[in-house]
């Protein structure tokens, strides 16, 4: 419809506005044209006689009298001769005065203008002005791929929304973010609920790091070793630990975040014991102030077990300690209050956390032994050199001693260390201070069987009122897979089986050592969590 009116307007327009003179003229052009006689020019008016000549000089005939004053209108300014041959010529149209035919143009033009402004306000009332009816339904569109969302489709009096899928999708998407948001609160809530226990665990010794880190598989930050601060969290059962260590970390110089406090501390010497006594007195100070509630503590207890120190601590003997976790075979480990702890890895000198990989379970090895350590005089480890050099069993072992002992490894030394666990079969173990040391630890991570001296060292250790398999009592109970020896004289039949045994002897070999040091970890774990539950929980008795 729109574009039948623009037709029409553009038929009207050219006559709308064409001049009158232009149209006058082309009808005097044709007139004159068909006027003229055939084969000659119409000539000008007055051309060759000049405009004013009378008729009778331009060679006309005269009639007087009323007939001929009309037929000398008539047959005015016709030439003579053609009157004189008897010819009339053709009568000329009879001029509009000037007035009259400028008066018809302008009531033309005016009712040309009259009728397209009449049409213009038709046009625009009925495009802009003019309600719409209702649209027909249409029967919707049948897709032979099967049925289709119908949604989209009009119904009834309904309009098509381009952006209704838009609008519905945004609908969808803020319901499903609202019931997240509600799930996670719940999830959250229950959470809370099921978090019974709160704990932080205060690291100020390297067997923290055994503790968090190995036990615990958990992730500190920043993982830069030598950072003045480093922390961890997670939730085990329904304890929520967290952890803190570093140089940075100085009594009252922290936030307590838990009102249940794990302090690990070192024991070994005069110095690391006074250190280790300012916490504890922090810890008390914290307790008589209502900040803390209870406190454990795990310690890296003498070699000798000569822990004296810390007994009047304990809550037995009057003091706030709740719980001890010790190293070693401490002769007061009674599985109530007081617990032996492993020793672990060497933290201190940042012995990673390995993962066993394929090739350390399955490639061939190129050593049946190595020992890396220090030998003291008139030690075992004397008489572990010179059997190793008598039948040169050397040759096929790993060996590398040093007459004093280094506290810090160099980098070089670090990956003879590590290397020398990967390729050997068995991992030497004679005792030292104690018979317990990192070695036993370090080489079941690289699936390295310990060959231990079984044999009790000087000391306090191993006069355990309820075990008497010291030493080694935590490991012996877990029933680790390792040899144990009373004398080192038994060490060249130990490599001549070696040395008998197949590689897929040797892998299985590996393997139950790896799973055992797995299990032993979660269960030293497990164990733990449970030991804090059991004492910092309240009872449901009563």
């Amino acid at each position: 419809m729109l574009s039948q009116k623009k037709n029409i307007y553009i038929y009207i327009l050219p006559f709308a506005f064409w001049p009158p003179e232009a149209v006058v003229g082309r009808r005097r052009a044709h007139r004159s044209s068909s006027a003229s006689p055939v084969g000659q020019q119409p000539q000008p008016a007055g051309l060759g006689h000049g405009p004013a000549s009378p008729p009778e000089e331009r060679g006309e005939r005269t009639v007087p009298g009323p007939l001929g004053a009309a037929r000398g209108a008539r047959w005015r300014g016709a030439p003579l001769n053609l009157l004189a041959r008897g010819r009339s010529p053709e009568p000329r149209p009879r001029p509009l005065p000037p007035g009259g035919m400028r008066g018809a143009r302008r009531r033309l033009c005016s009712a040309l203008l009259l009728a397209y402004g009449l049409f213009s306000l038709y046009a625009a009332y009925t495009v802009f002005l003019r309600p719409r009816r209702p649209a027909a339904p249409r029967p919707p569109h049948r897709d032979r791929r099967g049925p289709r969302d119908i949604d989209h489709v009009s119904l009834g009096n309904e309009e098509w929304n381009p952006w209704e899928a838009d609008e519905k999708n945004e609908q969808i998407a803020s319901q499903q973010r609202y019931e997240n948001n509600v799930k996670m609160i719940k999830n959250a809530k229950s959470h809370l609920e099921e978090t019974s226990l709160r704990v932080q665990i205060w690291g100020k010794a390297a067997i923290g790091l055994y503790l968090w880190q190995h036990i615990f598989e958990g992730h500190l930050e920043p993982a830069d070793v030598t950072a003045p601060w480093r922390e961890g969290s997670q939730k085990a059962g329904k304890t929520y630990f967290s952890f803190i260590t570093g140089p940075s970390v100085v009594p009252g110089y922290f936030s307590v975040e838990a009102e249940n406090v794990v302090l690990v501390l070192n024991g070994r010497e005069k110095a690391k014991i006074a250190y280790a006594t300012q916490w504890l007195h922090y810890a008390q100070t914290l307790i008589q102030t209502h900040k803390i509630q209870r406190v454990a503590v795990v310690l890296l207890g003498n070699e000798q077990c000569n822990n004296e120190w810390i007994q009047p601590y304990l809550k037995r003997h009057g003091g706030f300690v709740n719980l001890l976790f010790v190293t070693y075979d401490y002769a007061l480990v009674n599985e109530a209050d007081i617990f032996q702890w492993p020793l672990g890895v060497a933290t201190y000198r940042n012995f990673p956390v390995v993962e066993p990989s394929w090739s350390m379970l399955h490639d061939p090895r190129s050593y049946l032994c190595n020992f890396l350590g220090t030998v003291y005089k008139n030690s075992s480890r004397e008489t572990l050199m010179e059997i190793l050099k008598q039948d040169g069993l050397d040759k096929l072992c790993w060996i590398a001693a040093r007459e004093q002992w280094q506290p810090q490894e160099t980098n070089e030394s670090f990956k003879n260390y590590q290397d020398a666990l990967l390729q050997s079969d068995l991992t030497l173990s004679p005792v030292g201070i104690n018979t317990e040391c990192y070695r036993i630890y370090e080489a079941c991570s690289y699936g390295s069987l310990p060959v231990i001296e079984d044999v009790m060292t000087p000391g306090d250790c191993g006069n355990s009122s309820m075990y008497h398999s010291a030493p080694l009592q935590l490991l012996k109970t877990m029933g680790a897979p390792f040899i144990f020896i009373k004398n080192w004289k038994e060490l060249p039949a130990i490599l001549e089986k070696e040395k008998q045994m197949s590689l897929q002897e040797k892998i299985q070999r590996r393997k139950k050592l790896i799973e055992w040091y797995q299990n032993f970890k979660a269960w030293m774990r497990q164990k733990f969590i449970n030991t804090l539950e059991n004492s910092f929980l309240p009872s449901d008795k009563g």
